[in-house]
């Protein structure tokens, strides 16, 4: 017989884990709040960078493959580069041309994956509210509240997996004492839309100022203070500036937070004074900024509970400068399919387990080095090294910069690797 996960959360990870399960011959069921899938038009979420072993799992899940490459850019060059904030001058840190990431839009990845799943495996609008765990371990019932009608059901699954990011409601279950780690930083984020102006003079300048755009993710660093920037299809232009700063007051259930008209005026002044005044002047042309405050976690010492386990950033939150989010949760959904093909629906525990010990080496080092990344290039103190000063680093200090140094960066370990 068929087992029956199922998945509470819709996003990159869990719609991952649909697609993953499906394949290893599960029958899934996905619990997602929001009420319907995003169009492939909307703004939700953000601009993200897919590696090369994630690329491949997600052309693997597409009756048609190519539909990747098409909705997404590639980024062929990491570029880190220096700007004297006084002179609005810049140069070259250190660049890799061997990058081979892809660039999209969340909401474009989101609809591929959408669309490639059978019909009735999404629950649109239905907010999780507790899980129990039979006496025996064999099943676990989920209450969720049907946000149309108020009606409260019941699901009944083997095992049931939390992919509810990084403010897990299944993570603080078990581990209610947990909190997150603020790092320090929030960035503004924005993704400026220029179809019907692409030779505008913002998009000139723009393209004059940084003329590897559209192949190239750029880092743009004066002291104490970053920019990334990077192109999306359909002509957006993706761009998050981190500032250090003390952690703002979030409301409600979630890492972003809205933003009032003074905080962007004030916000586009300060960019005119640090950033060249081509980048300062994309920034006030975006729609809808909105802050992002940057959190992590210490690795968690299991993702398992017997027959419950988390996926994605409610198993392991990062800050985003290993470009990591996205990957790992893709990575963490493969493994977790190839895991439960391997032993089957009758040794779950088995499986569970296996996975466990695969990913949480990986993962674990993933988020420290992505935590230390974005203290070197925020200009935060570290132990073991001076501050990073992008205007006086020399080539050795510039090296670190690089993304390729992330541990597992194209090798992260699956199923094969320890067969």
């Amino acid at each position: 017989m068929k087992g029956k996960a199922v998945v509470v959360g819709g996003s990159i990870g869990g719609i991952s884990c649909a697609h993953a399960l499906i394949r290893a011959g599960w029958d899934v069921l996905v619990l997602e709040k929001t009420c319907g899938a995003p169009s492939v038009s909307s703004l939700t979420g953000a601009g993200l960078g897919i590696d090369p072993q994630a690329q491949k799992y997600i052309q693997s899940w597409l009756s048609q493959p190519q539909l990747l490459n098409q909705s997404t850019l590639p980024l062929t060059i990491d570029l880190n580069q220096a700007t004297d904030s006084d002179k609005k001058i810049s140069w070259t840190l250190i660049r890799d041309v061997n990058f081979n990431f892809r660039a999209g839009h969340w909401a474009d990845l989101h609809g591929l994956l959408y669309e490639a799943l059978p019909p009735n495996i999404f629950l649109w609008g239905h907010l999780f509210l507790s899980f129990s765990i039979s006496d025996d371990k064999t099943c676990v019932k989920v209450m969720a509240k049907v946000l149309q009608t108020d009606e409260i059901i019941e699901i009944t699954g083997d095992f049931l997996i939390g992919a509810d990011g990084c403010l897990s409601a299944i993570r603080k279950y078990f581990m209610p004492d947990h909190k997150l780690r603020y790092s320090g930083y929030y960035a503004w984020r924005g993704v400026l839309d220029f179809s019907g102006t692409e030779n505008s003079d913002t998009i000139t300048a723009l393209r004059t100022a940084y003329p590897e755009l559209g192949k190239c993710l750029v880092f743009d660093l004066v002291p104490g203070s970053h920019v990334v920037l990077y192109e999306l299809e359909n002509k957006q232009m993706n761009w998050i500036w981190y500032v250090n700063n003390d952690e703002p007051e979030l409301k409600g259930s979630s890492v972003t937070m809205k933003v009032s008209r003074d905080m962007i005026e004030k916000m586009h002044k300060e960019a005119y004074k640090i950033w060249a005044p081509e980048l300062a002047r994309v920034m006030k042309e975006t729609e809808e900024p909105f802050i992002n405050v940057i959190y992590d976690c210490d690795p968690l010492e299991q993702v398992v509970w017997d027959n419950v386990m988390l996926i994605g950033d409610a198993a392991h939150p990062t800050t985003p400068h290993g470009a990591r989010s996205t990957n790992m949760s893709i990575l963490d959904a493969v493994v977790l399919g190839e895991c439960l093909e391997k032993w089957g629906s009758d040794n779950l525990v088995s499986a569970l387990k296996e996975f466990q010990s695969i990913r949480l080496p990986v993962v674990s080092k993933q988020v420290l080095h992505s935590r230390r990344m974005g203290r070197i290039k925020q200009g935060l103190p570290l132990p073991d090294r001076k501050t990073f000063d992008p205007m006086v680093a020399s080539p050795e200090e510039c090296q670190e910069l690089q993304h390729k140094n992330m541990p597992f960066f194209s090798n992260a370990p699956v199923l094969a690797d320890y067969s």
